[in-house]
């Protein structure tokens, strides 16, 4: 089969292609022998083959038919398994039936960073750790700190379940095509599940989604339909700030408070 394959936008597709780069995200990853991995759109195989060098089975999650013919080519299914299909659709519960913890890793499509990153959040009791390339922005909103420009839905929806850290940057040359923007290393780990006090996650996403929804509002216009004034003296928070002000613990607070109230 030809070497060559055509980066496809519709799928995102910029493959890794410096072995410097790939070697120093490998060894953040840091796979063993005995672990469960699966990769996030294998590609050209950039990461896919020292990952496989270091275990006996690694898993994958690929939507393009073409480098899915290369990798069924090139290795075997005792030593790869791969998942055929759109990896927002995919059941990374089915990879983990004997309760072995998943670490996913993978240089994720920017044009559907984000609603992955909420698809894997569902799955994150059964996750060990995750390890991604992604646009650098987007990490930047990820581990963003409240009173930033860059902190906002994502980064309290994602810290409310994981911790986090920016390990490295990517630049645009490190890969072909390559892509306009600047990349990242991201490591997030699963917050243990009784640090995770939300009494209705639903909830807290749609309170979080409101107080961003106008980032120049205050939180007593954006959060009218949850609080009124004896609310945010109840809660001591002030109604005259903006969204961006409030920590990951006060979003937690204020849904936990109209939980209770509406229940």
């Amino acid at each position: 089969m030809s070497e060559q394959h055509q980066a496809r936008k519709r799928f995102g597709q910029n493959f890794l292609s410096d072995p410097n780069i790939i070697r120093k995200i490998i060894e953040a990853i840091r796979p063993k022998e005995g672990d469960r991995i699966v990769e996030i759109g294998p590609g050209l195989g950039a990461m896919t083959e020292p990952l496989m060098e270091a275990m006996d089975h690694l898993h994958v999650v690929e939507i393009d038919r073409d480098l899915i013919a290369r990798l069924k080519e090139k290795h075997s299914p005792e030593r790869l398994t791969i998942h055929e299909g759109d990896a927002l659709k995919f059941d990374f519960a089915s990879i983990v039936p004997d309760g072995v913890p998943l670490r996913v890793v993978g240089n994720l499509p920017y044009n559907i960073s984000t609603p992955i990153l909420f698809h894997l959040a569902e799955f994150a009791e059964k996750v060990k750790d995750m390890t991604f390339m992604l646009q650098k922005e987007v990490v930047m909103r990820m581990v963003g700190e409240p009173g930033t420009e860059e902190y906002g839905r994502l980064s309290v929806m994602l810290q409310y379940r994981f911790n986090m850290a920016r390990l490295f940057d990517v630049p645009p040359g490190a890969f072909r095509p390559a892509p306009k923007v600047m990349s990242s290393i991201v490591r997030m780990v699963p917050r243990p599940a009784a640090e995770c006090t939300a009494d209705d996650y639903a909830l807290l996403g749609k309170i979080v989604t409101a107080a961003f929804g106008q980032r120049r509002k205050t939180l007593r216009n954006t959060l009218r339909d949850y609080l009124d004034e004896a609310d945010f003296t109840a809660l001591a928070i002030d109604p005259g700030l903006r969204g961006e002000r409030l920590s990951v613990e006060d979003f937690v607070r204020i849904a936990n408070h109209v939980a209770k109230k509406s229940g």
